[in-house]
């Protein structure tokens, strides 16, 4: 995990020890409780299609705003309220990823959401999130200049 972001590989490192489903589940409770609403300045409702999540039972949205250094500032929306997964996946990637070069968020590999939710995340879950970090990967790849697979 040489090429990702430092932030990320230390909270990566923290769940991998995590082997107890209540433990992971109160640690992702934890998270979702930092979560911020993407505030006004960047969007309003009703939001712009292009940043909607497909497949996100959780109707989540990505904004990712230029920042002076180079470097994304990730923003997210929820809208259903049962959301707890995603806006616990919102917080990580904001927390570890906002603010990190580019290049290294576009590397960012999609089985984290494994390592973070665990093997047994349900099939429409997994993919909402897997949809959340490959919008922001998208995002980063496009500030960084890179191709897209």
């Amino acid at each position: 995990m040489a090429d990702i972001p430092e932030k990320l590989t230390e909270l990566l490192e923290d769940f991998t020890f995590v082997t107890d489903r209540n433990e992971r589940a109160a640690l992702l409770i934890e998270m979702a409780d930092k979560f911020e609403e993407v505030p006004p300045q960047v969007a309003e409702r009703p939001f712009a299609e292009e940043h909607h999540v497909q497949r996100c039972e959780s109707d989540a949205y990505v904004w990712a705003v230029d920042q002076q250094d180079g470097t994304l500032k990730f923003h997210f929306a929820v809208e259903n309220p049962q959301g707890l997964s995603a806006r616990a996946l919102a917080a990580i990637i904001d927390e570890t990823l906002s603010g990190q070069p580019p290049a290294q968020v576009a590397a960012v590999p999609p089985d984290i959401i494994y390592t973070l939710f665990g093997k047994d995340i349900s099939m429409g879950k997994g993919q909402g999130l897997m949809g959340m970090l490959a919008m922001v990967k998208y995002f980063a790849r496009e500030r960084a200049g890179l191709p897209h697979p």
